[in-house]
Order: C-alpha cells, then sequence, then structure tokens
C-alpha cells in the first residue's frame, strides 16, 4: 500500500477534502518520525512499536569485491507488530 492510498481510504472513510486527507496522514507520518528523530520509541496501540536500535560498528565484506570494510555504528529503526495485528493478520 502506498502512501496516495492511505490517503484516498482516508477520504472515502472520512470525506473532507483530498488536499486535507492528504495533509492529515503527512502530519501522523510527520509527528512518527520527528519522535523516532529525537530518540523516542513510538508505540500505537492495537497497531505495533517502532523503536530505535543503536548498532555497533562491525566488520563487513563488499560480496563484490571481497575486500574487507568496517560498518560505522547507527541507529536503526525497528518495528514489531502487536499481538492484535498479528492475529488479524494470521485470520487473513
Amino acid at each position: 500500500m502506498t502512501k496516495a492510498e492511505i490517503v484516498e481510504r482516508v477520504y472515502e472513510n472520512l470525506g473532507g477534502s483530498k488536499q486535507e486527507c492528504a495533509k492529515l496522514v503527512e502530519m501522523c507520518f510527520e509527528l512518527i518520525r520527528q519522535s523516532l528523530e529525537s530518540g523516542e520509541n513510538v508505540k500505537i496501540s492495537g497497531f505495533g512499536k517502532f523503536t530505535l536500535r543503536n548498532k555497533k560498528s562491525r566488520p563487513g565484506r563488499n560480496p563484490r569485491t571481497k575486500q574487507e570494510v568496517m560498518i560505522t555504528p547507527r541507529r536503526v529503526v525497528t518495528f514489531k507488530a502487536s499481538h492484535i495485528l498479528r492475529e488479524q493478520v494470521n485470520r487473513g
């Protein structure tokens, strides 16, 4: 599903204008992004939790050249689906 499809579904359910719906969807994504950027985890009840993990520096290898390189430390975002979402997806 794309962002445009999400906007379309919000428009179908809420009405209003498509511009307002697009702005609403964009604001939700922006709030999640800002929270993660500032180091906060984001938990959406019934959906799941976005968490930040710090990864340490580690050795890696370029698969094409086989040259060893050091992979720099970084933060990554992980998502864990709530049990409610997992049950609904598994029910089909």
